[in-house]
């Protein structure tokens, strides 16, 4: 967990391709044009959130840190003013088979408490799957913001994600502030403001005030290696991250509706 006065968040889903790592990227470069200080991990052994801020994922990194307890401040890049970012590293994909019982679990929660000083924000970006790797960003983290797509194969595969994680911290005996990232969004169609009251019914109190809404320059900015702010900043995609790190910072959220 976070020393005093800072937040550990990590962005998780089992599903792929709901925005997991744009949203990653864009709220730690986000919280760092705001002046916090931010440490992005890349857990996820693809790289992308490496490749998004154009750093060499096969560097040496996480699995560094991990398998030989190599510091984690030793294994910080430079990505941008006050970003700086661990890349997963070769080695992270061979983490899932790591022999040595429950304690595998807490080895990143021990490397992120090693920070010294404490950044005010250490970003996560989660596989998507629910093994070692995910479990070790949970034991870690303050809060998990969950990216949900506008459509009900997400919503249901939400509501098992949310099933998931419950049963996990009642395993391990912890609890960690849960929130749902509406992306994808598109006010102009029925079917997300359907998904968004749903979301908002079902998961009262949880659900992020901004949603992000369906653009084009999102998917186009990291094969340039560049944050949505770098590539197109006027963009809806800007403005809404913008918006959604201080929904972050501030625990804005969609207040259940009241009871008649």
């Amino acid at each position: 967990m976070s020393a005093a006065g800072s937040r550990v968040t990590c962005f998780l889903n089992q599903k792929g391709g709901v925005g997991k790592t744009t949203s990653s990227v864009n709220v730690a470069h986000a919280l760092a044009r705001a002046g916090r200080d931010v440490v992005g991990i890349d857990l996820d052994p693809q790289g992308h959130f490496a490749a998004s801020l154009g750093l060499e994922g096969l560097d040496p990194g996480l699995d560094d840190v991990l398998f030989d307890q190599v510091p984690l401040a030793e294994r910080l890049q430079p990505a941008r003013e006050r970003v700086r970012l661990v890349p997963p590293g070769p080695r992270l994909p061979e983490v899932e088979q790591m022999a040595g019982g429950r304690e595998r679990g807490w080895l990143l929660q021990r490397a992120v408490a090693g920070l010294d000083p404490f950044p005010d924000y250490v970003v996560i970006d989660c596989p998507p799957s629910s093994g070692l790797l995910a479990i070790n960003a949970l034991l870690a983290t303050d809060e998990v913001v969950m990216p949900v797509s506008c459509d009900y194969l997400a919503l249901e595969g939400l509501a098992g994600l949310m099933r998931t994680l419950m049963r996990v911290e009642r395993g391990l005996g912890i609890h960690t502030r849960k929130c749902v990232l509406v992306t994808r969004y598109n006010g102009q169609r029925r079917l997300p403001k359907e998904v968004l009251g749903k979301l908002k019914e079902y998961f009262p109190g949880q659900v992020l005030k901004t949603a992000v809404r369906d653009n084009v320059a999102l998917a186009e900015a990291p094969g340039f290696g560049q944050t949505i702010f770098e590539y197109r900043p006027e963009s809806n995609g800007a403005k809404d991250y913008r918006a959604l790190a201080e929904d972050l910072e501030q625990h804005r959220v969609f207040e259940p509706a009241a009871e008649a």
